[in-house]
């Protein structure tokens, strides 16, 4: 049945204004936490703005808004089976192995939802979900939660699913201890695959979702324990949609998600560090159930520290990318530089030698050669890319060889840690290789790359010669139109 829509301005106000209502310092101490995640398939976030939405909206001013991208085949299509996998366990589609709606492959039983670890961790707490896709209530999340609500909308229609589950879920909310719920409503992405997102109906779907939302958080509010508990709210999708409907594919629309959060001491940002996988991580952090190693994520709210973060990008110059979309510079933060001696003259400028960048302006040079899977990188990344460089006629044949080298480490110690992320692509007679320079000496290998890396974090503990005042890593890539090599969240410590 189709439920009536409260939307009064005031009342919405009213509504975030209790659940981010301050605790005093007294009362805090006695605080439970709460979590929410409100999951909306196939919400593509940069049409909230054009939607009669006024919660959603609300939430993006007083919140944390974070947006990044999926990853692109061959990783995983951009549907929903790797989407709800990768938000409910935390994990990216590498690891749980769901890579399209069939789950063919999956490897979800060594990476539990982050609802069922909650379970697990303490069975006291109250642990709930319903959903109207099928698949994941059978196939993601685990059978021994407190309450689990599985409707089939493919079978019978997401519209009156939909308004059930926010039904009980109200109910859920005002009157249970629910500790940790989820909360899926489906009928979002079949407007978008029978209307597409650039309809009205699409928007229409959007402000009756924004409904949904503020009757959620209204349950929240109206809590008779709300004052000795700390909520936190996530909002989020799976994917995107394309202006004429559909997904799956490579395209920024199709790769678009978000983390829309709010509740108690949660600030109004805009992080450009987030992926798709902080959602689990945050909810299980500010439960107090620690994370395991398997999770890929981090909090929402953790400091950053990268040092590319501070870079500003700028439009492309030749590349043909929409000039909204920010996304490369060759000015370095303090102490990093770029050696490109040995870079010849010519070639795609965006791309001479090592360049910081984005995740939307690299992707987008060239589709279909893997550059989406770089998901573990962060907000601004470097990126040393042969092939893109070699696109013009002045580079044919002519060699790529760069070095990117890192502060200079004055410190004490015998040895050098150096921990990176990174996704190393390999082809023909390339190269990448980690050179250590000592007091200004001749750089000498310490490790060197011919084979794929998968885009994870590595560490090389570097030995340094007796007596070594300063240190430095260079980061080198060399070939002739072969691959490339994307590093990101570089650090390097010195060691006894």
């Amino acid at each position: 049945m189709r439920l009536p829509l409260r939307s009064s301005a005031g009342a919405i106000a009213a509504a975030i204004g209790l659940l981010l209502t301050a605790i005093s310092p007294v009362a805090a101490a006695a605080q439970t936490p709460k979590v929410l995640v409100i999951g909306i398939d196939g919400l593509l976030v940069s049409k909230i703005a054009e939607a009669k939405a006024p919660t959603l909206q609300g939430l993006q001013r007083t919140g944390t808004d974070a947006r990044s991208l999926l990853y692109a085949g061959p990783m995983a299509a951009t549907s929903s089976g790797p989407g709800w996998s990768t938000i409910l366990t935390g994990t990216w589609p590498d690891q749980h192995g769901v890579k399209e709606n069939s789950f063919t492959g999956n490897r979800l039983a060594e990476h539990p939802d982050w609802l069922s670890r909650v379970e697990a961790a303490d069975p006291s707490r109250d642990t709930w979900a319903a959903m109207d896709w099928k698949p994941i209530g059978d196939r993601i999340i685990g059978g021994k939660l407190d309450t689990k609500i599985v409707l089939d909308g493919d079978r019978d229609g997401y519209v009156a699913h939909d308004a059930t589950i926010v039904e009980r879920a109200e109910a859920h909310l005002r009157e249970d201890k629910a500790d940790a719920s989820f909360v899926y409503l489906g009928q979002q992405d079949i407007v978008g695959h029978n209307k597409g997102a650039a309809s009205p109906e699409y928007l229409a779907e959007i402000a009756k979702v924004d409904g949904y939302v503020k009757r959620l958080l209204d349950a929240v509010a109206a809590r008779a324990t709300r004052s000795a508990e700390k909520w936190l709210v996530m909002i989020t999708t799976d994917h995107g949609h394309t202006p004429g409907g559909g997904h799956g594919g490579a395209s920024l629309d199709e790769r678009s998600t978000f983390v829309l959060a709010t509740g108690d001491g949660v600030p109004a940002a805009k992080p450009t560090t987030t992926r798709l996988v902080d959602a689990a991580h945050t909810a299980l952090t500010h439960l107090g159930v620690t994370p395991d190693a398997k999770l890929a994520g981090r909090s929402l709210f953790a400091p950053v520290t990268d040092a590319f973060e501070g870079a500003r990008l700028k439009p492309a110059q030749t590349e043909q990318i929409p000039a909204s979309v920010l996304g490369w510079t060759q000015e370095l933060p303090g102490g990093w530089s770029v050696d490109n001696a040995a870079m010849p003259a010519g070639g795609v400028p965006e791309w001479r030698g090592w360049t910081l960048t984005s995740d939307a302006f690299w992707s987008l040079t060239q589709g279909g050669q893997n550059r989406e899977t770089f998901v573990r990188g962060r907000g601004v990344i470097a990126v040393a890319d042969s092939d893109e460089w070699a696109d013009t006629a002045d580079a044919t044949g002519k060699k790529f060889d760069s070095t990117l080298w890192t502060p200079a480490d004055t410190g004490t110690g015998s040895r050098l840690k150096v921990d990176l992320t990174h996704y190393y692509r390999q082809e023909g007679g390339q190269l990448g290789q980690l050179l250590l320079q000592v007091d200004g000496g001749t750089p000498a290998e310490v490790r060197k790359w011919t084979a794929d890396t998968t885009g994870g974090r590595e560490s090389v503990t570097v030995q340094l010669p007796s007596g070594a005042k300063t240190a430095r890593i260079g980061l080198r890539l060399s070939g002739v139109n072969n691959w490339y090599w994307a590093v990101d969240e570089v650090s390097v410590t010195r060691q006894p």
